[in-house]
C-alpha cells in the first residue's frame, strides 16, 4: 500500500488546544461548584461537547436551555484562550514535507471550532477538507468522520494514515478499515498500529511505516 492520503485530529495532535479546553472546563466548573480534575478531562479526549457535558453532569437534570448556556459559556472561555494555540512540536515541518510530497491532507475532528483554531494557527490551506463537529456527523467512535474525509479526498482508507490522540479516535479509524498513528501513552493509544509518546517524531517516513503495519 502506498501513502496517498492523511487525515489529522485537531487537538492533541495538530495544535495544544487540548489544554486550553481543559481550562475553560476547569473554569466552569469552578463556577458551577462542581469537582473537575486532569484525570477527569482525559474521560473528555476526543468526545463531542455535549458527549463532555454529559459525562460531566451525569446524575444532574440539565435542561437543553442550560445545556446551550453552559455551552456557550466554555466556548466563550475557550476563545478567549485561543491565540495562545500553537502547532506542536514536529507538526510545521510536517505539513511542509507532504505537501511537498503532493500527499492530500484532511482535518477529522469533533471540534466545532476546528475552522477558526486552524486559521489562528495559520495552515488552513494545507488542509484539502475539514471535517468538523458542525457537519452533524455520528461522532467518534463511529467511523463516519474518516471515512467522509477520505471520500473527499478520493482516497482508500486502506492508502489513508489517521493520526488521533484520543482512544475514540483511533477506535474509529481502525472501524473505518484506516491506518493509525496514536499520540500519547499506550494505556489511550496502544491499539493503533504504531504510536509515539508525541508528535517530535512525526515524519512522512513514519506514516508509511504505519502503512505497512495495517
Amino acid at each position: 500500500m502506498s501513502l496517498k492520503a492523511v487525515i489529522f485530529d485537531l487537538d492533541g495532535v495538530l495544535t495544544d488546544t487540548a489544554e486550553l479546553h481543559y481550562k475553560s472546563w476547569v473554569r466552569l466548573m469552578a463556577e458551577e461548584e462542581m469537582p473537575f480534575s486532569r484525570e477527569r478531562n482525559e474521560q473528555l479526549r476526543g468526545a463531542t461537547r455535549y458527549q463532555s457535558l454529559a459525562l460531566l453532569f451525569a446524575g444532574h437534570v440539565v435542561s437543553p436551555e442550560q445545556q446551550a448556556e453552559l455551552l456557550e459559556r466554555k466556548n466563550r472561555y475557550f476563545f478567549d484562550l485561543l491565540e495562545e494555540a500553537r502547532l506542536l512540536p514536529g507538526i510545521a515541518p510536517l505539513l511542509a514535507e507532504l505537501k511537498a510530497a503532493g500527499i492530500p491532507l484532511a482535518v477529522g475532528s469533533a471540534s466545532q471550532n476546528a475552522r477558526p483554531v486552524l486559521e489562528v494557527l495559520g495552515v488552513t490551506a494545507h488542509f484539502a477538507a475539514i471535517l468538523d463537529g458542525t457537519l452533524g456527523l455520528p461522532p467518534k467512535p463511529a467511523p463516519d468522520m474518516f471515512l467522509v474525509a477520505a471520500q473527499a479526498l478520493g482516497v482508500a482508507p486502506g492508502n489513508c494514515v489517521v493520526v488521533e490522540d484520543a482512544e475514540r479516535g483511533i477506535d474509529a479509524a481502525l472501524a473505518g478499515g484506516f491506518a493509525t498513528i496514536g499520540i500519547g501513552p499506550a494505556a489511550r493509544v496502544g491499539h493503533a498500529h504504531l504510536r509515539l509518546g508525541d508528535t517530535s517524531g512525526l515524519t512522512m517516513a513514519v506514516l508509511r511505516e504505519a502503512l505497512v503495519k495495517r
